[in-house]
């Protein structure tokens, strides 16, 4: 017996329950990143992606104590379990090659534009011309970013691209998956195919870039954070699940651009990196642009509540 999905829901105090549930699961996520950036050159793409998937799918069947996690929208829920994965892998692949932590968030930042292009089409989702305004303003920015000759001009930027195309048509799927699965069903899947996904790349991992054959089962300290790794992932893909449930698209969408604040801190603590001006300026057009989405969609919550009569 399933248990029932929590559906959509796009009312104004939904949406706001649900944009803050998405920055919280942002937030976290960033920090995983940065732990598994850090332990890459030891466990190896191929030991980030068994991780995860190892220490994801056993968190998220303890929290959800083994109910709702069997799939309605099977072929749904699987393929966007494996282009999710994939997305993984590149992006741990271009981490390996010296890729900067700040940097790759920066290139992500393009991914808004493309969730609000594609909700469109697939979602009926309806924008307006200021959030069409504040999209085509953060991807000026991101195209600053990436100018010819700049510090982003690397292949590494173009291999993400690809990766961000990917896990925005994931973003797109979890919303439409909103409606039939459970949040937790959603996670665990994901979660789990990490693990045959992270077995068939073992053998590249082990050699490129050259470094010799991952440590797979390392002890100590980097087990502690392996496993902070794949729990954090956990409760952010459970809190994504359910916040792109409440939520539309172009309000979640700019969300998107948050880890480049966490990404710029993190980054300097851990690594000592400092992003180009250029890197910067776009980085704050882009951000600059999602505030004011943020915006716009407190006011849609005023309205809302107004047309009802509820106290504001």
């Amino acid at each position: 017996m399933h248990k029932d999905p929590p559906g959509r829901s796009t009312s104004g105090e939904a949406a706001v329950r649900g944009l803050m549930l998405a920055a919280i699961g942002y937030a976290i996520i960033s920090f995983a990143d940065a732990a598994i950036k850090y332990a890459l050159p030891l466990v190896g793409v191929a030991g980030a992606m068994l991780w995860r998937g190892g220490v994801g799918a056993i968190s998220i069947a303890i929290i959800a104590r083994g109910r709702g996690l069997w799939p309605r929208n099977k072929r749904l829920v699987f393929g966007r379990s494996l282009l999710h994965c994939s997305v993984s892998i590149l992006w741990y692949f271009v981490w390996m090659s010296g890729f900067g932590l700040a940097d790759s968030y920066a290139v992500a930042a393009a991914a808004p534009l493309l969730m609000t292009l594609l909700a469109i089409p697939m979602l009926g989702e309806r924008v307006g011309w200021r959030r069409w305004t504040s999209c085509a303003v953060g991807f000026m920015g991101v195209l600053f970013m990436l100018q010819p000759g700049g510090d982003l001009w690397r292949w590494e930027a173009g291999v993400l691209l690809v990766a961000v195309c990917g896990m925005a048509l994931s973003r797109i799927w979890t919303r439409t998956l909103a409606s039939t699965d459970t949040p937790a069903c959603i996670s665990f899947w994901l979660m789990l195919t990490h693990i045959p996904l992270g077995l068939m790349v073992l053998p590249i991992s082990a050699f490129w870039p050259p470094q010799g054959f991952p440590d797979l089962f390392p002890s100590g300290w980097w087990l502690v954070l392996l496993l902070f790794f794949g729990a954090a992932n956990a409760a952010a893909h459970l809190l994504f699940a359910r916040g792109f449930a409440m939520a539309n698209i172009a309000s979640l969408a700019p969300l998107e651009y948050t880890p480049l604040l966490w990404g710029l801190v993190l980054g300097f603590l851990i690594w000592s990196e400092v992003p180009a001006w250029t890197t910067l300026t776009g980085a704050g057009i882009v951000i600059c642009a999602g505030l004011y989405n943020l915006h716009r969609e407190r006011v849609r919550r005023a309205q809302e509540r107004a047309e009802r009569g509820a106290p504001a």
